[in-house]
């Protein structure tokens, strides 16, 4: 029986396919590739930053290599993956926009999940604090943030349309992890944080 998992990782899990390949990029201690794994049959490799990180998966038996996003997905072959996944992430990158291009690349679908900066209490706490806001999903000072690239899901959104890349499947949390179900307009306002499945056209 597989250990739980965050909220974001088991949706991102439930998108794939048993018996698939699949590169988690940044992929921390390995707690979705052990589910993938171990769940799923699926071949999962992982690419993580920190040190701690790659310890910590090559510990428990996973196949995971040091690298950065930003720099190191170029050296995948294409199409080398049926999903390459980047949870929580993509707002630490330097380059989000190349990140993207080459994790559809590399992989037939991308799967990416961030926090929602447009989120009601963001806009509040920003509006009404004067401060920069601290909430569960960007639980950091604004000097400490490894954030970079903070978006909106309309930001997203809008980034894909320019890409040319099509959104397979989209999901919103609220701040209590709980899926909602809304038109884009609120589900940028209500949203915590998000996860889209990608294909390129």
């Amino acid at each position: 029986m597989n250990a739980p998992i965050r909220v974001d990782l088991q949706l991102i899990a439930d998108m794939v396919e048993p018996g698939t390949r699949a590169l988690d990029v940044g992929c921390g201690d390995g707690a979705l590739l052990a589910h993938l794994m171990n769940g799923k049959r699926v071949d999962a490799r992982g690419m993580e930053l920190s040190q701690a990180g790659v310890n910590a998966c090559v510990a428990n038996g996973l196949s995971v290599v040091q690298g950065d996003a930003d720099t190191d997905l170029r050296d995948y072959p294409d199409a080398a993956f049926d999903y390459v996944i980047l949870s929580q992430t993509l707002q630490a990158t330097r380059e989000p926009r190349r990140v993207l291009e080459q994790m559809l690349r590399v992989g037939k679908h991308a799967i990416v999940s961030f926090p929602n900066f447009a989120h009601w209490q963001v806009r509040l706490r920003l509006v009404f604090g004067g401060r920069m806001p601290e909430t569960a999903s960007l639980p950091y000072k604004w000097y400490d943030t490894p954030n970079i690239h903070l978006c909106s899901i309309d930001d997203f959104r809008a980034l894909c349309r320019a890409m040319g890349v099509r959104i397979e499947r989209a999901i919103v949390l609220n701040s209590k992890s709980r899926r909602i179900t809304l038109p884009p307009l609120l589900a940028n306002l209500i949203g915590e944080q998000a996860v889209f499945m990608l294909r390129r056209d």
